[in-house]
């Protein structure tokens, strides 16, 4: 590994050493009019793409960009209440005032991101300042559904997220109703170690306390996927995996009505009906959606049904401010077959002996926000959100996963009710001193959450009958536990951008968080006799208060030598509170280390990135991910010669590795002097190298052991070609094997794995998989065909520890999906 840092090293400083030296710099000077009055344009930014600079004009119209070099320049204008502009010019010492002229819109303009000719085939990033964000020097990358050919019906993770380098995806129903999503050693489970957000706010159960994501927007509603990876800059939060934000549909700007159906059907019953409408009527704009999905799965007991609605109204009061208010609801019921032993995925890895399993969501989010412009170079953001929610499970989960079931067992019912509010503020201002351009982002956040977590028995029986019941006369009061969780967190955070140079900006951050966690109940055990009669109930009551406040800090450098071509680094400080779940909850094949401790730790990045001449993109980066206390878990030893897992902090765990990615468009490759036409290919891979070792461990099982959920080769390839309305694409993804523990446990040479009742320990062997896609659009009909699992690959992803196991989850077979869309 070590010689493979380095070679990457000396690849990039190669890489800048070639970089030819800039040419005659230059001063762009231009007014911007108004097409109808042909009055000056005061406060329109200008954006020069490859550039650091951002222009804005005057009260006349006026704005002045020097030191460019000479040759075609591509310009962005944006402007509050104008259509924006884009456009080419040649740059030569006798370039005169040039004018330029925007169109009066009735409605607010967002930073609009600036796409090249590269963004048809290419993978975006964030710029360095979006909205009330600061993204300079960060590994970032944006998603945007509708440059896919994919199957978007189903969030299929695996094709929707192919182009980002690095993704440990776990995949747990047909229908996408679950994100699991991880990477550097991170644990996929519901996303819980990204800062999830929807249009910039919380969708998670408790953003600290319980952040698994239990709601996930349909891609076929979102407009752009920002994911930010590693050091993801300090005005998100503490945690190491970076942002995941789902930026929805905006309204039609230029429509009163405009309406969009999608009907997608597929394989084992799957039926998916998305329909939407937006428009602008005056100042006020609106976009909505419902979608409705159900279907029967590639396993026996798969069934779900979901349902997802969402509302997003805004009101221009002045050109300059801007309220908007959104409300999400999302429901589902899924009927769950559970986990598979080795010796059950090796015989038919879509048998299936759990049909008592369910699992219930309730989700409901809120959302107000208000945008100030205050002048040309400050913009203030106020975001208040709230979260009522539910999540109840219920089932058979024995640690002996190929024990038969039963009807006449009581099943396991675990529920939890969320109750949390939020406010966040942003303030950002573009200055000017001693002759530099900056960039501060001040901010803070107040955040109050409440859970509510009941585990007990549920009914006999086999429906979704989320009731609490005794054991044999035994009331619920004296099940397993009851506990609430009040969280209380308030930060403060700062961001600034210096521009030392041209070509050099340093932008350091701080953040301030306040955490006080509570916790507070009752849990109890019921004691038998040899002949199963109930000795005692004992009740113990708990409660537990940790309040700490800590200061995390970090930085980053950029260095672009020349336009489209940058290098970056950067480190960042991290930490993750323990969560509720590690706190209290019981599970059969686990018990909980009762001193967890949060986990600490850094993330750095050091990377490449650019485009070269329209025919290629790129991003090629080192990473670093240290993490102190790491919260894993071990196998031991549990009475009457049973294995029980043991959650707690079982070491300090270093992570190296390389994450590259690259897209080419291979007719500019073949033709370089060709201008577009009807054909398209372009052909895509990135590829995940990393090494990974527990440092430290006070367990010796687990010393200098490899870190779960770490595959050493995490590889994604793939290819779009089209002509005219139709395109195709056909994708790879490999990965190679994993543990899921930090032994290491394996299974033995006969294929006997560690624990083979419970099947929640063991490796996860290598996968290959293979997805197609074709599309065709003409005016308003569009029509979208895939296969998933080309090649009918039998494999899996996760051992479930719990729900929806415990055991192996069988990856899906192959299957077909036919969508057909409409709109006007």
């Amino acid at each position: 590994m070590m010689k493979l840092l380095v070679y990457s090293v000396v690849l990039l400083a190669g890489l800048l050493c070639g970089f030819p030296a800039l040419a005659q710099q230059l001063v762009l000077q231009g007014r911007v009019l108004e097409a109808t009055t042909a009055r000056p344009v005061a406060g329109c930014e200008v954006y020069v793409r490859g550039s650091r600079q951002i222009a804005r004009t005057d009260s006349a119209g006026q704005f002045s960009l020097p030191r460019l070099p000479a040759g075609r320049q591509q310009l962005q204008f944006s402007s509050i209440g104008h259509e924006p502009l884009k456009a080419e010019i040649d740059l030569t010492a006798a370039t005169a005032v040039l004018d330029f002229t925007l169109t009066p819109r009735q409605r607010t303009l967002r930073e609009v991101v600036v796409a090249g000719p590269q963004a048809r085939f290419g993978q975006t990033r964030l710029r360095e300042v979006e909205g009330t964000a600061i993204f300079a020097a960060k590994k970032s990358d944006v998603i945007v559904p509708d440059n896919l050919v994919a199957n978007l019906a189903t969030n299929n993770a695996r094709q929707v997220y192919a182009r980002v380098a690095g993704l440990n995806i776990w995949e747990n129903d047909q229908g996408g109703l679950q994100l699991s999503i991880g990477g550097r050693g991170l644990d996929p489970n519901r996303t819980a170690n990204f800062n999830v957000r929807q249009n910039g706010y919380d969708i998670s159960a408790d953003a600290l306390g319980y952040p698994e994501s239990y709601y996930t927007p349909p891609i076929e509603a979102i407009k752009r996927i920002q994911l930010v990876r590693g050091a993801a800059s300090l005005q998100y939060g503490t945690q190491f995996g970076g942002l995941l934000n789902f930026e929805m549909r905006t309204p039609e700007p230029d429509k009163t009505v405009s309406v969009t159906s999608r009907q997608t059907v597929g394989s084992f019953g799957f039926f998916n009906s998305f329909n939407s409408v937006s428009g602008t009527v005056k100042k006020l704009s609106y976009y909505a959606f419902a979608q409705y999905k159900r279907g029967d799965g590639w396993r026996p007991n798969s069934h779900f049904d979901s349902k997802t609605a969402y509302a997003d109204v805004r009101y221009q009061f002045t050109d300059n401010f801007r309220v908007g208010a959104q409300v999400t609801h999302m429901d589902y019921l899924a009927q769950q077959p559970g986990g598979l032993s080795d010796a059950q995925f090796a015989q038919n890895p879509r048998q299936s002996n759990r049909e008592r399993n369910w699992f219930e969501v309730d989700w409901n989010l809120f959302n107000v926000s208000a945008d100030w412009k205050l002048n040309a170079r400050s913009n203030v953001n106020l975001t208040t959100f709230g979260l009522l929610a539910s999540r109840k499970s219920l089932g058979f989960r024995p640690n002996n996963v190929g024990l038969p079931d039963d009807e006449s067992y009581l099943r396991d019912l675990i529920t939890g009710d969320f109750r949390n509010v939020g406010l966040e503020a942003r303030y950002l201002n573009r200055y000017e001193l001693a002759g530099k351009n900056g960039v501060l982002l001040l901010g803070t956040r107040y955040y109050n959450g409440f859970n509510h977590t009941i585990q007990g028995y549920g009914p006999t029986g086999k429906g979704a009958d989320f009731r609490f019941v005794g054991p044999e006369g035994v009331t619920f009061s004296n099940g397993f536990s009851d506990f609430r969780f009040p969280n209380h967190n308030v930060a403060v955070f700062a961001e600034n951008i210096f521009y030392l140079s041209d070509k050099v900006s340093v932008t350091p951050g701080v953040r301030y968080e306040y955490i006080r966690t509570r916790s507070e109940g009752s849990y109890s055990s019921v004691v038998r006799d040899n002949a199963g009669n109930i000795d005692a109930i004992l009740t113990k009551n708990e409660e537990r208060l940790s309040p700490r406040g800590f200061v995390l800090g970090g930085i980053g450098v950029s260095y672009k030598p020349v336009e489209n071509r940058e290098l970056y680094g950067n480190i960042s400080q991290n930490y993750r509170s323990i969560t509720f779940s590690d706190m209290r909850i019981a599970n059969p094949s686990a018990v909980i280390d009762p001193n967890l401790q949060d986990e600490r730790g850094f993330s750095a990045d050091l990377g490449l990135r650019g485009d070269q001449n329209n025919w290629l993109t790129y991003d090629v980066s080192l990473f670093a991910l240290l993490y102190n206390n790491r919260i894993g878990e071990v196998l031991v030893e549990g009475p009457n010669n049973t294995s029980l897992r043991r959650r707690g902090n079982i070491g300090r765990a270093l992570i190296l590795g390389v994450e590259s990615y690259a897209e080419a468009d291979v007719l500019r490759v073949l033709q370089p002097t060709a201008e577009p036409g009807r054909w398209s290919w372009s052909t895509f891979g990135n590829v995940a190298l990393i090494n990974s070792r527990y440092t430290y461990s006070e367990v010796s099982a687990v010393q200098g052991k490899e870190v779960e959920f770490v595959p050493a080769l995490n590889l994604k390839t793939g290819t779009r070609a089209g002509f005219g309305p139709v395109k195709a694409s056909l994708q790879l993804t490999y990965l190679s094997r994993q543990f899921t523990d930090a032994t290491n446990a394996k299974n033995s040479p006969d294929d006997t794995p560690p624990d083979p009742n419970s099947a929640v320990i063991g490796i996860i062997p290598a996968y290959q998989i293979l997805d197609a896609s074709v599309s065709w659009e003409r005016r308003w009909l569009k029509l979208e065909g895939s296969v998933n699992n080309l090649g009918n690959t039998r494999y899996f992803t996760r051992r479930a520890t719990g729900y929806p196991g415990p055991g192996i989850l069988p990856s899906d077979g192959r299957s077909f999906f036919l969508t057909v869309a409409v709109k006007w």
